[in-house]
Order: C-alpha cells, then structure tokens, then sequence
C-alpha cells in the first residue's frame, strides 16, 4: 500500500494471492487515497506510522525474537544517494583527504571487501567503545512526582508527551495522535521562525555531547569554533539531506539537524533506546549490529554508508530501537531528534513517504513475503482464539493483554490451565507437532495478537533451515519443563507448564496491569494506591493512571468512544516502558471504571476489614458484566487494631474472588488529610526506599510473582 502512495508501483515477483473459498473483495485505487491525503494530510503521516509501527511490532517481533533471523530481515546492499554537494565542496578542497576519500567512494560502486566483516565488524559484542550520550527531545519527568502532581493540581496545565495543546499539532489531530504514538511533545509555539526555540534545543544537543565528539551547528557561538570548511561541508550535506528526504523548503531544517563527528569505535545507540535520531551520513561508515537471541554476540546487519539514513523506523513508531549503531571508523553524520522530525512533518506531512520508502528499501525481499502472511489480530474480552480439538494452523505471539487456557475433562468439567501475557507464544508445540488443539484459549481482557500461519512457518524453515534448531530449542524447553512436573501427556505438551518459557503455572508472574476499586466509599483508594505504587517501585517502573490525569494527558473527551483507538493505543504504549501499570478506579461505574475493569489482568477489590462484608456497587457491576480477569479481595486493616476475622463471610459472598489478603497498613492510610495535604505526604515518603518488610510489599510481589512461600508442616510441607 505504501509503495502505491508514494508512485513507486513495482510487480509483485515472490507473493501471489488466491481465494481460499468464495470471498467478496473490496478493491480500493492507489488514486482514492491520494485524494483523500491531499484534503487532510496529517493523516498521511497516521497512515504510514500504523504501517511501520505493524512492520516492527509483528512482522520483526516474530521473526526475530521468536525465529532467531537476524541478517536475513535486511538488505545489505548499498541504499546511498550521491553526495552531489558535499562531492562538490570536497573536491574544492582536495587537499582534505576525508572528504577527498569520500569522492573518490561515491564515483565508485560498493567495494565487495567492504563488509560487515571488515572494521572489526564480526560477530562480537557491539556495545564496547564511549557511548555517545544524546540529548532526549523531551525531558522525561519521574513518572511518580508526575501523578503526585496531577493529583494536587486537577486543574492546572500539564507539559505531558501527549497533552492537548490546541495548536497545529492537537492531541485530537491525526498528527496528534502519530505524536502521542512516538511520544513526541511538540509545543504550539514552535515554529521554523522561532530562533529562540531552535536554539534552546541546539544548546541542549550541544551540551549533552561527551569530549570525544564534535558537533557543528549553525550558531553564531559555534562559528567561531568550526572552520570555513565544516560549515561548508555542513550547508552541502544539509542539501543532500533535503533530496533524500524530498523536502520542498530548506528552511524546515534550520535549527534541527546538527552535523556531528564521532571517532572510532563510539557506539551512537544501543539496542533497545527509547529515543531515537535519523542520522544521515556524511563520511565514514556506521555498523549496525543486532543481538542474537540466546546469545552475548551482536551480529552485524548491514553498513550505512555515506547518503544513506538509519534509525528511522524507530522515529516513526515510536518503538524502542531494534539494533545497535556503531561507528568502527571516524564517522561524520547529521542528526535529527525525534520531535524535531515530527516538527518538519507537522510543516510538511509528506516527507514521512520520502522517509518510510528508505525503510521499505532497507527490508529484506523475505521480510516483505513474510509481512503479506502474518496478521496482526485484536481479540475482544471473552473471545476464543481457539477451541479444544480444534485444527492447529497456526502460532500467537501475544503482543498486549492477557490469554487464558481452559481444558475441559471426559466427565464434562472445565480445567484453568493457565495464562498468558505479554510476549507469550500461544500454540505453538500443537502447531509444531500438527495436533488438534489440547484447550480452548480466549480473551481475558482485550488483547492484541501476532498471528503466524503453520504455512509461512514452513517456508521459513524451509528457506533456513537454521530456523529449525531454533524451533527444537524452544521445544525442548517445553518437554523439560513437563517432565519436571510428571508424567508427559499428549495434552500436557499442548499446555502452558512450569520451567519453560511459557510458563503459565503462576497466573501472577506476567500481570502487567492492574485495577484497584474500593467496596465502599469509605475505602481510602487514593492512599491505598500510592503506597503500592511505592512498594512496586522496587520492583520495576510502574505507572499509576487516575480518571483525572487520563484527561489531562489525552483530553476531556478522551474517554469517548470516538476516542478508543487513541486511548487504546496510548494505554498499550504504557504497559510497553513499565513493568506494572495500576488503573485506580473511580468510586462509581464511570467510563474510566469500566476501562479499569476492561485493561486489568488482576482487580483488586479493596475493602476495610473492621467494616460488614456487605457487597458494593462495583462488585455487583463486575458480577454482572462477567469479567473474566482475576479478583482478588484486599481486606485493609489498622496497625494498632485487632487481629483479622469474619473473613469467611467476606469470602461466602464474593464467590467470584479467586483469592484474598488481609494487608496491616500503616497510620497514614487512614489518615483524613485533603487531597493536596496527602500529596505532598507521599511526595516525601517516594523520597526513600520501601521498607520490604511491609505488607504492601508483600502484595507488591505475590503481585508481580516474586513472592517465596516456606511450609514447615501440615498438608502443605508434602
């Protein structure tokens, strides 16, 4: 679809496309969407991030995490344009070999020789060498201090990644929702004429370098540092740039690309970084490297070389960086920040074409065969994926949400086998071994899947064999991790077991969210909910989302249906960059409360244990809409009060909670203090470590499947 917006129309040559069965296909022209970009072309840019953003989510996610390709997935022959100016500019300076050199490389075609292999680039780690410290387009705030703020501010303006701005880059805008995908913030008042913002960012850029790397800008400061020859070198590459990326006004780059140059053996990013830059070379090489599954070595994927870009798939998706970038010799390259790219896209939405084409050209022709073949799935609350003795044609890699498999026994009674979060394979030993489905799997909450046909599957093996050992790898696993447990079944083999990758023996070892909603109103949720925060902090990151700063992040209206896939795909994005997400319910059936209940993996329902176990309204909406996530009964008690009872009749009348706690709370739970009082209380407290030995620590890891429990008689201890 890409190829056809952007004029590139090429023959399919590898992938044909028949009808399984009688079907009614809806053919859209290449010319209707042009019609439709050119009214409104933010959407353009919305268009092509959902594409790319599918690219790397599902089609690499799968192929590379989880099939162990790595060179296979990309291109490694030369995709540079001629350096026409900066050919020009050194050969007016012959003198200077580097750029002499460069001239002598662009009259040439690609050397053989020059490979991966040569400059140190085989297969060893990649991450030795000073790491190139960049400067983030948008400062990350501590997300703790942040929800404490919003809570003591409701009312005020908030400076978040992807809060409505009301100016060309709205949060409700197709561009503003692309800016909220690749968490940009992009400020209304920026705009290629304003000096004053440009030059707050490149002094920032500037500042943040480390000794070893100098960097030229267009500055007045830094003119009387850099010689005639780098700013010359500098205004020509800046023209080269404007061709590749089909720029239409060369003003758009003033004051957001900075020329930088790196020794050898400087690592520019590594692998996994949350922000990333287009860089664009000038001189020298850049070796991209990529770790190998279930291994310490990086294999090298591909060279860029002078006129050619790298990292632009991550800017346009938003999605942490698939590989490492390293310079094995002197390098000079131009760099783009993230928001400053979505700043030129706001300008001139078309050059996200000129940009994704370079990523689609980068792709291996397997990778694009492939992509025609996985789909990428999203599974409603309470669908099956799947149903016992059902055909096994395919494998699920679960990308968000939460799976649960159930099978059922000859006597008719259903089994909980056991769940599956995020990064899972689901069915994949059934699909391997062609037998019919062992359970039927569905849709704890709404999730989003990779779906892998057993046909693509066994023309990857067949095109690499090396795939192969990577799939008798996993399956070993799988065998081992039954055998622990006893005898191997046919269904056991068909089943999540304990010890192996896709252990789903503890449903809480893979929550990744989870709600809090109070029995009465007399439960102090907002406490209760900082002090876990607090507690699962030691853990990992963890995020804590209220209806109050959901609407100051997304908007009043972010909470409507029109909204839903911006919600959604916002929410996802958090579940991405924190180990645990926690949605505070609101104290009535709210259209936040039923978005807690929909994203939870676990409910929390709290309640005060000196209080009558009576049921609340929110328990009786839960038993009624037939949520399918875990319940867990949290009773809160006093520190100085008595010891735990009546928890029977808790239980007897909340037969839907599959388990409870009772939680000693410290003094300040139950304190009466205001809501800004209270803020500023746990302002101080998030100042220090939690005390492990606390009860919210314990549920912070029975939560998060950390916790070790020791028997020492009865039942238990056999």
């Amino acid at each position: 679809m890409k190829l056809l917006l952007q004029g590139h129309t090429a023959p399919y040559k590898t992938v044909s496309t028949r009808a399984a069965i009688p079907s009614t296909i809806l053919r859209l022209p290449a010319a209707a969407f042009h019609g439709v970009f050119e009214k409104y072309p933010e959407t353009l840019v919305r268009v092509v991030q959902i594409i790319m953003l599918r690219l790397q989510r599902v089609t690499f996610l799968a192929l590379h995490n989880y099939l162990g390709l790595t060179t296979e997935l990309f291109n490694p022959e030369s995709q540079a344009i001629p350096l026409v100016s900066v050919a020009s500019v050194a050969a007016g300076k012959a003198k200077k070999q580097v750029f002499c050199g460069e001239e002598e490389r662009l009259k040439k075609p690609p050397r053989l020789q020059e490979s991966c292999d040569s400059d140190h680039g085989g297969g060893r780690p990649a991450a030795a060498g000073p790491l190139l410290k960049r400067s983030q387009s948008v400062p990350a705030p501590s997300v703790r201090k942040e929800i404490l703020d919003e809570l003591e501010k409701p009312g005020a303006g908030d400076a978040d990644l992807s809060a409505p701005q009301g100016g060309p880059a709205s949060a409700t805008s197709d561009l503003g929702m692309a800016c909220d995908r690749a968490r940009v913030f992009l400020h209304s008042d920026e705009y290629p004429g304003s000096s004053m913002a440009s030059k707050s960012k490149k002094n920032a850029m500037v500042a943040e370098m480390p000794s070893p790397v100098s960097h030229h800008s267009e500055s007045h400061a830094d003119e009387t540092l850099a010689s005639r020859k780098s700013d010359a070198v500098f205004r020509a590459a800046k023209k080269d740039l404007l061709t590749l990326m089909k720029l239409e006004d060369s003003s758009l780059l003033d004051g957001r690309v900075v020329l930088l140059h790196v020794p050898a053996g400087t690592v520019v990013s590594r692998q996994g970084d949350q922000d990333a830059s287009i860089l664009f070379v000038v001189s020298g090489l850049l070796h991209v490297y990529q770790r190998k599954i279930g291994s310490q070595e990086d294999t090298c994927l591909f060279l860029t070389r002078p006129g050619e870009m790298v990292g632009q798939l991550a800017v346009l998706t938003g999605e942490p960086l698939i590989f490492t970038i390293k310079a094995n010799r002197d390098c000079s390259f131009l760099s783009i920040s993230k928001a400053h790219f979505y700043e030129i896209m706001r300008k001139q939405p078309t050059v996200v074409l000129g940009v994704a084409h370079t990523v689609v050209k980068r792709m291996s022709s397997f990778v694009r065969q492939i992509d025609f073949a996985l789909d990428w799935v999203e599974v409603e609350a309470g669908r099956a994926i799947y149903r016992q003795g059902d055909k096994s044609d395919c494998t699920y890699i679960m990308l968000s949400g939460r799976l649960r498999s159930v099978i059922r026994k000859d006597d008719g009674k259903k089994r909980l086998a056991g769940e599956y979060g995020r990064g899972d394979l689901v069915g994949v030993v059934e699909t391997l071994t062609h037998q019919a489905r062992a359970t039927t799997v569905h849709a704890v909450r709404d999730s989003e899947l990779a779906k892998l046909p057993a046909g693509a599957l066994t023309s990857i093996k067949r095109r690499y064999p090396q795939v192969v050992t990577r799939l008798i790898h996993l399956l070993g696993e799988k065998i081992l991790g039954s055998l622990q447990q006893g005898p191997v079944t046919g269904h056991q083999l068909g089943l999540p077991t304990a010890g192996s990758k896709w252990d789903s023996g503890n449903p809480a070892v893979n929550l990744s969210t989870v709600a809090m909603m109070p029995v009465s109103e007399e439960v102090p949720l907002t406490a209760f909910a900082l002090e876990l925060e607090h507690a699962l902090s030691a853990i990992g990151p963890t995020l804590l989302l209220t209806s109050d700063n959901i609407k100051r992040r997304l908007g009043s209206a972010a909470l409507d249906s029109v909204h839903e896939y911006r919600l959604s795909s916002w929410l996802g994005q958090q579940e991405d960059t924190h180990r645990i997400v926690l949605y505070q319910a609101d104290g009535t059936l709210t259209p936040w409360t039923q978005r807690c209940v929909r994203q939870a993996d676990c409910i929390l329902i709290v309640g005060l244990g000196d209080q009558e176990p009576t049921v609340g309204e929110l328990e009786r909406m839960l038993e009624n809409t037939a949520v399918r996530a875990q319940k867990q009964l949290i009773l809160l008690h006093w520190e100085e009060g008595p010891s735990p009872a009546r928890t029977v009749e808790w239980l007897n009348m909340r037969s839907w909670c599959s388990g409870h706690l009772h939680l000693c709370c410290p003094r300040r739970v139950f304190s009466r203090r205001s809501l800004p009082k209270l803020v500023e209380m746990y302002k101080r407290i998030f100042q220090r470590p939690p005390d492990r030995h606390s009860d919210f620590s314990r549920l912070a890891r029975v939560l998060t499947g950390n916790a070790i429990a020791l028997v020492l008689g009865g039942g238990g201890a056999r």
